[in-house]
């Protein structure tokens, strides 16, 4: 049942008329390194080379671009963990206008940074909440007290259409026809408006929703049938952190998605790595998406072309430490575990010499006691090199009677004692 809206492919073009004056087509590009290890044509869709570093300029500035002058002279107003800001800030300043731009409170500071360069004097910025929604919550307030716009992030039509744009460049750029269509899902602002486009022209291309394991929205509300809110989420994939899709593009979504697939923060970070090391792109978490996903697709890739969406390249250098952890956590390659060490010296040297492969290394260290801090239980790190490994160490720490917790397998105490 088609749903009471659905873009049409008028309304896509007139976006993409609107927004020549803005942006131009990113680069859809072969990659030769995925190409080879999944014996596919893999092509990315650079959006992280757009002018604001994401594809949510495209809706956004539609937006805007679409309102009549006299709503333009009241100002506009909207909310965003980093990139819709910024969307929304760079339209302000090119058209002159005044926007009111709401942000969590842990929104990473290199977007906030952003935002106000994009918007110069046109763009105020206001920290309010600790999620998404509740920013959200915040601005629509807002924009009701004070006659301003709201520019919502994804759950407008004109919103939706403005990123459908990114698959009508696609559909022109590939040289055959796209197989696999993997697009990041937050709202779903950007997955229902290339869903709808490559239904209209392509129906075969298979488009597959990628979403954070932490932040399921619209795998939860496609299982109940309905919008649901989610209770707690995940933030650290923030640009698709959100705990409620929107009623549009949940509609939209559940025609035009041939799958949805779940992808653990920690894989996300390996491939964050991965693109930074051999490929020398540097994408924010939401912009791995769309790629972390292709080893849960492996059995069906080979000898198609696939397009995967890198949404947006607005990473914060500070979160690397944290990135290459939840990596080496997923990969199963950092260990954790509290060691109960004897009252006698020499007791930290027998752990090292004893417990320890040639291959570990401790890469954390800290006595839990507050006195007599050289003797008692330590909170210890071990990076390995293979994820098997740790398997002896559990193994001589058994065998040397070393009274220990491995906190790895203890979510409850691991979150207690590590994060």
């Amino acid at each position: 049942m088609t749903p009471a809206y659905f873009p049409s492919l008028d309304q896509i073009a007139r976006a993409r008329e609107r927004l020549k004056e803005v942006i131009q087509a990113t680069p859809l590009v072969l990659n030769q390194r995925l190409s080879a290890r999944y014996n596919a044509t893999i092509l990315l869709k650079r959006e992280d080379l757009q002018v604001v570093r994401s594809y949510k300029i495209r809706g956004a500035y539609n937006k805007i671009r679409s309102l009549p002058d006299r709503l333009l002279a009241g100002g506009v107003i909207c909310a965003s963990a980093g990139n819709h800001a910024q969307g929304v800030a760079f339209s302000c300043n090119k058209l002159g206008i005044t926007g009111a731009i709401y942000m969590p409170v842990t929104t990473p500071r290199q977007k906030i940074n952003q935002v106000k360069m994009f918007g110069k004097e046109h763009a105020t910025i206001v920290l309010s909440g600790d999620t998404f929604d509740q920013a959200n919550a915040a601005a629509v307030e807002a924009g009701i007290e004070r006659g301003m716009t709201f520019i919502p992030p994804f759950d407008d039509p004109a919103v939706i259409e403005g990123q459908a744009t990114v698959a009508a460049e696609i559909h022109r750029q590939s040289a055959t026809r796209v197989d696999y269509l993997f697009v990041p899902v937050g709202g779903g602002g950007l997955a229902a408006g290339l869903g709808a486009y490559y239904k209209q022209v392509s129906p075969e291309t298979r488009v597959v929703g990628v979403e954070p394991a932490g932040a399921a929205g619209m795998k939860r509300s496609l299982e109940e049938g309905r919008v649901t809110t989610l209770d707690n989420i995940d933030k650290f994939v923030d640009g698709a952190a959100v705990q409620r899709v929107g009623e549009l593009t949940f509609n939209v979504c559940r025609e035009v998605l041939d799958d949805l697939i779940t992808v653990p923060e920690g894989k996300v970070c390996t491939t964050i790595l991965d693109l930074y090391n051999y490929d020398a792109i540097v994408v924010e978490p939401a912009g791995a998406l769309a790629i972390s996903v292709l080893d849960f697709y492996r059995d069906r890739l080979a000898g198609k072309t696939v397009a995967c969406i890198l949404s947006g390249g607005n990473n914060d250098i500070t979160r690397m430490e944290e990135i290459r952890e939840r990596s080496l956590l997923y990969e199963g390659l950092k260990h954790y575990f509290v060691i109960n060490f004897p009252q006698r010296a020499g007791a930290l040297h027998d752990f090292v010499s004893r417990v320890l492969g040639p291959g570990d290394d401790i890469t954390y260290f800290e006595y839990k006691k507050k006195t007599h801090r050289e003797k008692g239980p330590a909170l210890v790190g071990i990076e390995v090199q293979h994820p098997h490994d740790v398997e002896a160490i559990l193994a001589r720490l058994d065998e040397y009677h070393i009274s220990h917790e491995y906190l790895n397998r203890d979510p409850t105490l691991f979150e207690f004692m590590v994060t």
